[in-house]
């Protein structure tokens, strides 16, 4: 099925970038000669590379001397060269940018807030004359409030390196994984002493594409972002059905979500394996196929699924992994599930847990990943409903699964991205 998502995508994605930074007046705030750092994290997000492209341009253009520092606290197994390799792996490299990629691991201490949080910087970044955040606003995956996943938590967390991201996870759980108590204290101090002169806040829509780009003055980080995740919360892909007996996910990866698995999708933000009483969609199983090629073996999320099949655990980066999820303090995260070396067997392992005479009801979905739910496959037990539905438009009637000669499953064309 497909599902009949609004597209607000950007026509002119250069344009709108540049006419943002133009009426945020940043060519009036470098100097010629000036060096500026421009921090970029590791989320997947859509056209990330030709941003980036569109900011070093306009830099170079009014005199600064732009470069790249990456942004993203403990990922790329909290090494300088993993940091390098992430963004190369999202086309983000000297060769293609038109800058330097200066990535190090060291940290200054910036200041120490009246509830005793030591506050940490990217030392490169510090020396700069200018710093601009490049992230997209959406909402995280463990963290509530006005306030979380965008400018302000890159700032904090992927400018704080792994010290600094170690740290922040040590405290989240006492200030209730709220980050906007935290950021009213440390994101003044931040923009106070640090060279912060703009960030670029980008989100995207149900399609994962740019939907809107706007630059905002560091004065206003915490009075804007908070509209713009309100806008991103109404603009997010969901899946279909509020209830599912199983849910297939083809890949899992880091540039596709902080838990490789999107949690505000899956409806397990506030617990790994099951849904809270006011939290939807309530997913009764989870079964992982693969990992992305970009996530380079970190499985972090992993532990959110309740089966996975032996690719994963084939190409998980076992040391990449547990750093990030003690990092995060999210270590039930790379848990292993029970892994199948088909998923045949795996399908199989679902169904002998239920009755006979209700298998022919039984609600799966299975989708690509957490970003592409706009085409997805469903059993028949979600037929009816579906033919009821609108916003839906049935691309098959029901057919059997195909596996090939391994017991894997062949995919359907709509699910092959």
């Amino acid at each position: 099925m497909r599902q009949q998502f609004e597209s607000h995508r950007i026509d002119d994605l250069s344009q709108a970038v540049e006419q943002s930074l133009a009426k945020a007046k940043l060519a009036d705030k470098i100097e010629p000669g000036q060096s500026v750092a421009i921090a970029v994290g590791s989320r997947g997000i859509a056209n990330l590379k030709e941003v980036v492209i569109d900011i070093v341009g306009f830099v170079a253009a009014a005199g600064g001397k732009p470069f790249v520092v990456p942004a993203m606290g403990s990922h790329g197994g909290a090494t300088s060269q993993g940091q390098i390799a992430m963004l190369g792996s999202f086309g983000i490299e000297q060769k293609s940018i038109g800058c330097p990629v200066v990535a190090s691991m060291e940290t200054i201490l910036v200041g120490t807030t009246s509830e005793g949080v030591d506050v940490y910087f990217d030392k490169v970044a510090s020396e700069a004359d200018h710093v601009i955040i490049v992230n997209r606003v959406k909402p995280h995956t463990r963290l509530f409030g006005k306030i979380e996943s965008g400018i302000v938590k890159m700032l904090m967390v992927g400018l704080g390196k792994h010290r600094g991201a170690k740290l922040y996870h040590q405290v989240f759980p006492l200030y209730d994984y709220t980050l906007d108590r935290l950021a009213t204290t440390i994101v003044p101090m931040l923009v106070e002493k640090m060279p912060i002169t703009l960030g670029l806040a980008i989100v995207e829509d149900a399609f994962d594409q740019t939907s809107l780009v706007q630059a905002i003055l560091p004065s206003d980080f915490l009075t804007k972002e908070p509209e713009l995740l309100e806008l991103a919360k109404s603009r997010m892909p969901c899946l279909p059905f509020d209830h599912a007996d199983l849910l297939i996910v083809d890949q899992i990866g880091k540039e596709i979500s902080g838990t490789g698995l999107d949690t505000n999708v899956v409806g397990r933000k506030q617990n790994d394996n099951s849904a809270a009483a006011n939290e939807f969609p309530k997913i009764r199983q989870i079964y992982v196929r693969s990992l992305t090629e970009k996530t380079a073996g970190n499985a972090n999320g992993i532990g959110i699924a309740e089966y996975c099949h032996q690719n994963v655990v084939d190409v998980m980066d076992k040391e990449v992994t547990k750093t990030n999820c003690i990092t995060s303090a999210h270590v039930t995260a790379g848990a292993i599930p029970l892994t199948f070396e088909s998923d045949r067997r795996a399908l199989e392992a679902v169904i002998s847990q239920t009755g006979k005479d209700q298998v022919a009801n039984l609600k799966w979905m299975w989708i690509s990943d957490t970003l592409h739910v706009s085409e997805l496959a469903c059993s028949h037990g979600y037929w009816e409903a579906a033919q009821k539905r609108n916003d839906i438009e049935l691309l098959s009637s029901p057919r059997s699964l195909t596996f090939d000669d391994d017991g894997n499953l062949i995919a359907l064309h709509s699910l092959d991205h």
